[in-house]
């Protein structure tokens, strides 16, 4: 496919998992992509090998790496500033950045509530806000993903900051698509459910724990980060034209209330 075809997009969190995985399938769709990292420079250069290896189809294609901690201001600011002195402007943000740390609600360091909400939410939102500001400048159409999860509306045990930020990105994703609707500026979401990734290791290679899990989703399987990356892609381009303020979930059927499975009510 071609649907991003000479589109700049810029991916925070793109060195693993399902950043690492959507920067390689805007690359195969013609994108030219800026992958972000915080830490691990290494990373974020393998990562920009495949994406020019994906993008090897298309000679005019370029890509770039840059450094910033979501969560900082300044740091987002001139992130901003890098990717478009190199690309001339932006036409997608993908806000991928996202981390968790599980503890019992009553054990929550407010350090750790702080550092999940700010780069989960507060992050998010200050890139839109900066990928906003650009598009309005340029009076051009824009597009802005942001990668939530099933969490955003089922709730999460011991993950309560976590959930806390995707539930508020779920109103954020409704509010910015509501108020820049007739500027041009689509803004969804990406709702995964169980996902292969580095993130979800303490699953994955547990094989009871990964039964436990998977034993939840309707279709029986965790996904992968390259199904979720066909998601994104297509709500960024322009087959997603007429949608704004969405959160699409992609898990599988875990939002389908699945131990309704089986019936256990006494209707009909």
């Amino acid at each position: 496919m071609t649907r991003l075809l000479g589109k700049n997009v810029l991916i925070t969190g793109a060195s693993s998992g399902i950043g690492e995985a959507i920067a390689i399938r805007f690359a195969q769709e013609g994108a030219n992509v800026a992958i972000n990292y915080h830490s691990g420079k290494d990373r974020a250069e393998a990562v920009q090998l495949k994406v020019q290896e994906a993008a090897k189809s298309f000679p005019k294609a370029t890509s770039m790496t840059v450094q910033g901690d979501v969560s900082d201001e300044k740091q987002v600011i001139t992130m901003f500033a890098a990717v478009i002195k190199q690309f001339g402007t932006l036409d997608i943000l993908i806000a991928n950045s996202g981390i968790q740390k599980p503890a019992a609600s009553d054990q929550v360091e407010m350090a750790d509530f702080d550092r999940v909400t700010g780069v989960n939410l507060r992050g998010s939102f200050m890139c839109a806000r900066e990928a906003i500001r650009h598009f309005l400048s340029r009076n051009a159409k824009g597009s802005i993903v942001f990668n939530s999860s099933v969490h955003e509306i089922i709730p999460k045990p011991k993950y309560v900051p976590y959930s806390i930020s995707k539930g508020g990105m779920e109103n954020m994703t409704k509010s910015l698509g509501l108020e820049y609707a007739d500027r041009g500026i689509r803004v969804n979401a990406v709702g995964p459910g169980a996902i292969v990734t580095p993130i979800n290791l303490a699953w994955i290679n547990d094989p009871k724990a990964k039964a436990e899990v998977e034993s939840h989703i309707p279709m029986g399987r965790a996904g992968t980060s390259e199904e979720i990356a066909g998601v994104f892609a297509f709500l960024a381009s322009e087959e997603a034209s007429y949608i704004t303020g969405q959160t699409l979930f992609a898990c599988g059927g875990l939002t389908l209330y699945p131990e309704f499975r089986v019936a256990w009510s006494s209707g009909e």
